[in-house]
């Protein structure tokens, strides 16, 4: 790939800042009876959103229809349940409100509110048949609550088959694109301390996958840059006083800036390998696993020299603007992990037993293998548990 060229389309209008909630009101909605697709927690009630959305849904003159069924690490049976009451209450619109388990159920539930069959028809990976969308999806609105995936800009969505131990991205799809996103760091307050520092870390993520990435290019380098010094500088306070709104609003920019870098440039394996390790555990949230093997899996391609210089220029804007070797990228990340209070993760907690490492590693690969193609060296299947053995414990 030439680094030098790029293609962006984002079509979606932005809406970024405190307080920008309620202005939704004023925009142009893309229909009149909404599917309001909400978490099954008190997240979208206890941040205040759930009640200037309503007042900004009657001043726009459009019905709510709730719909309070999601959860993390969302499945398709719930994706299912959630378009099948879209279409008995002829919602023309899809408008989510919540975190990244909410924003990524609803580009299935658009999908899947006018298209016939099971979300697996059109699934590309594992054991999904990967047909295209016959008819157009119902248009999406997002209000994201938390600071962690970028899913309020894009049109993709990861979603849990239970029974067959898959979690797959979904989309792609340029319909499923949102119309307009709501980022109000307002509504973040709320959010605890635990999951600020896993969602941050989700974020942090997706801009170090792309920095690492052998798809990188002049304007994903860019943006990826400046998301991981901002969250880097921001997150340890965003986690010590969660009405710390500068805080809070300098990490929901690094987390929105990821639904344009995801654009431009593909993360790589280290989420793939996260998504099988929540397959398999469910109740491991995704944040969380993404911490415990992300020293492991910098560590491998710094061992084999695949990337030194990408390395080198996140540690500087990580806190070492000294940094001179691709070793300093691995400090800057500790620290930062110890400096939110999440470097005592353990996959031991959360179920995960030495003996799976194969297993998992097979999975990442028959279901997001994709991403395995923006590594920025080869990686197998024997690598790849040898990633998992390391970060164990």
């Amino acid at each position: 790939m030439n680094p030098m060229q790029f293609t962006l389309f984002s079509p979606t209008k932005l809406l970024f800042g405190a307080g920008k909630l309620a202005a939704l009101g004023e925009e142009t909605l893309p229909g009149r009876k909404a599917l309001l697709l909400l978490s099954s927690g008190k997240s979208a009630r206890m941040s205040g959103a759930l009640d200037i959305v309503a007042a900004q849904m009657e001043k726009a003159g459009v019905t709510c229809v709730p719909c309070a069924i999601i959860h993390e690490n969302p499945t398709k049976d719930l994706v299912m349940e959630a378009a099948s009451v879209a279409r008995e209450n002829g919602c023309d619109f899809i408008l989510a409100v919540g975190g990244g388990a909410v924003l990524d159920s609803a580009v299935a539930v658009a999908a899947m509110a006018t298209n016939p069959g099971d979300l697996w028809d059109y699934v590309a990976g594992g054991t999904g048949k990967a047909q295209p969308l016959s008819c157009d999806p119902l248009p999406i609105v997002t209000v994201t609550l938390t600071a962690g995936t970028g899913s309020e800009l894009n049109n993709w969505g990861v979603i849990s088959r239970l029974d067959t131990h898959e979690k797959i991205g979904f989309g792609g799809d340029p319909r499923l694109i949102p119309k307009i996103a709501v980022v109000d760091p307002e509504l973040m307050r709320t959010v605890p301390p635990k999951y600020t520092a896993y969602q941050g870390f989700d974020a942090l993520f997706h801009h170090t996958e792309v920095m690492m990435s052998n798809g990188v290019n002049l304007l994903s380098e860019a943006l990826a840059l400046s998301a991981i010094e901002n969250i880097a500088g921001y997150l340890p306070r965003s986690v010590a006083d969660g009405n710390d709104l500068e805080a809070r609003t300098r990490v929901a920019y690094g987390s929105t800036l990821a639904g344009i870098t995801m654009q431009l440039t593909s993360t790589t394996a280290q989420h793939s390998m996260e998504h099988a390790m929540s397959a398999y555990h469910p109740n491991l949230p995704h944040g969380a696993g993404l911490i415990m093997i992300s020293l492991a899996f910098a560590a491998y391609f710094i061992e084999h020299h695949a990337c030194d210089g990408q390395f080198i220029k996140m540690a500087r804007v990580m806190g070492l603007p000294e940094a001179d070797k691709p070793e300093d990228f691995l400090t800057a990340l500790a620290n930062l992990q110890k400096a939110c209070g999440v470097d005592d993760l353990k996959m031991s907690d959360y179920g995960i037993r030495p003996e799976e490492m194969m297993t998992l590693a097979v999975n990442a690969r028959e279901t997001m293998g994709g991403l395995f193609l923006a590594n920025p060296c080869p990686l197998n299947d024997e690598d790849c548990a040898g990633i998992f053995t390391k970060a164990y414990r």
